[in-house]
Formats: C-alpha cells, structure tokens, sequence
C-alpha cells in the first residue's frame, strides 16, 4: 500500500509538471531554432557546422565556469571562496550541477574528499541537530518552572522554533539574495528551499553571475547558512516522517 502511495504521489508530480512546464519548453525551443535560422540567414559566411562548433564551446565553456565578458573571458568560480563553496555542495550532497573537476586528478579527489566528506557531514548536521533540540526542551523546562505550564509551554517553544527557522533560513535570507543576485522574493525563496532541502538543482546558483560584484564574506556566510539551515530543516522533516508513520 505504501509503495503504491509513493508511485501514486510522484505520478501526481509528473502530471503537475508535464501540464505547468511542457508549455514553456516547447516555447523555447521554438525561439531557440527561430533564433538559429535567423542568424544563419544575416549572417550567410557563417555555415552550420562552423555555429555547431561555436556553440557547443560556448556551453563546454559555461559549464567550466567561463563566460564571454565582451573580448574577454570572466574566471573565479575555481578561486578558494568558490572552491569552498564548491567542496560544502559536494559533502551536503547538494551537488548544484552547474560546476565540477575538469579534471581526472580533480574527479579522483572529489570521489575521495566526498567518501569521507558525507559521513562528517552528517555527523555535524545531527550534532547540530541535537543542540537545536536541547536548546528547545531546556527552555520548555524553564517556562515550565517559571509559570508552571506543562503542554503548554513545550508547544509555545516549539511554534517559536519553528517560527524562527522559517524567519533565518527561508523567509529573510531571500531578501539578501534579492539585493545581491538581482533575484525575486519568489525566486530568493525557491533557491532556499531547493538548497536546504539537497535537492539543488542548479538552476538558481549563488555568486555566478559574471555582471555582478560579491563581498567576499558572501559565499562563507551563505555556506554556515546552508549547514545551519539543513539542521533545522532536518528536524522539520524528521516531524513530518513521524507524523506519516
């Protein structure tokens, strides 16, 4: 009965999806081969294989981290703050996508870095865990002892948790994202979730835009955010598990 839940709720996904999404698609990829012709017609020195050529180096270059900036090429995704950063995506298992080793001896240390990176990983974020939840019960226990509240004062803690974490780690930091990624509210929240969650899809990326100037404290205090916030939205998900068991 469960499995065929689970089946049941992600063939629910799908037809969501396929229905809000499928649209969009096929709209781009008609003004992508609108595109396509249109410059192969103004521009008649430019054969097919030649803008074939041109742009798969393009996407091979992006994938890399390399984009056009006029004559010039942007680098820095490779610099330490977005090597760290890079390193907190492989070992929380976020793995955005939109970066990787280009490199055999890069892969090979990556496999390496992240066999042993998880497990740490995990360890911290339950230890994390942990402290988030005595946090909770010793102040349920003071309220308790001060008014003498007993059910009370443990749901009034933990609403305020809950409260609190929504406001740190998915309501407020989409504000920071607006102001330094140019991004919506909506898009801010979306990255949030998507990232805290490990689903990181790698649509949405932070400090990869070659337009834009980033402080240099931006990346590491996005990284304690990440490692904080998959604690606290470890422990929602943890309730949610028990209450559908």
């Amino acid at each position: 009965v469960l499995l065929l839940v689970y089946v049941g709720y992600v063939g629910l996904g799908a037809g969501v999806l396929q229905a809000l999404e499928r649209p969009a698609e096929v709209q781009a990829a008609e003004d992508l081969l609108q595109q396509h012709w249109e410059l192969l017609s103004n521009h008649t020195c430019l054969g097919v294989p030649a803008l074939q050529r041109l742009v798969e180096g393009i996407i091979q270059a992006y994938k890399s981290g390399i984009t056009l900036q006029g004559n010039t090429t942007s680098l820095g995704r490779w610099d330490f703050s977005g090597s760290f950063f890079f390193s907190i995506s492989a070992i929380t298992t976020i793995g955005y996508g939109n970066l990787s080793p280009s490199t055999a001896a890069g892969r090979i240390f990556c496999i390496v870095f992240a066999l042993f990176g998880i497990p740490l990983n995990l360890v911290l974020l339950n230890e994390i865990g942990q402290l988030m939840l005595l946090g909770v019960q010793h102040c349920a226990h003071h309220l308790e002892e001060v008014f003498h509240w007993q059910k009370k004062a443990s749901l009034l803690i933990k609403t305020c948790a809950l409260v609190t974490g929504l406001l740190l780690f998915l309501l407020l930091p989409p504000l920071l994202f607006s102001d330094k990624e140019g991004w919506s509210y909506e898009e801010g929240f979306y990255y949030s979730f998507i990232t805290l969650s490990t689903i990181g899809f790698g649509d949405y990326v932070i400090g990869m835009n070659p337009d834009r100037t980033y402080p240099g404290w931006y990346k590491n205090v996005i990284s304690l955010w990440i490692l904080f916030g998959m604690a606290w939205l470890a422990l929602v998900i943890k309730f949610c598990i028990n209450f559908l068991e």
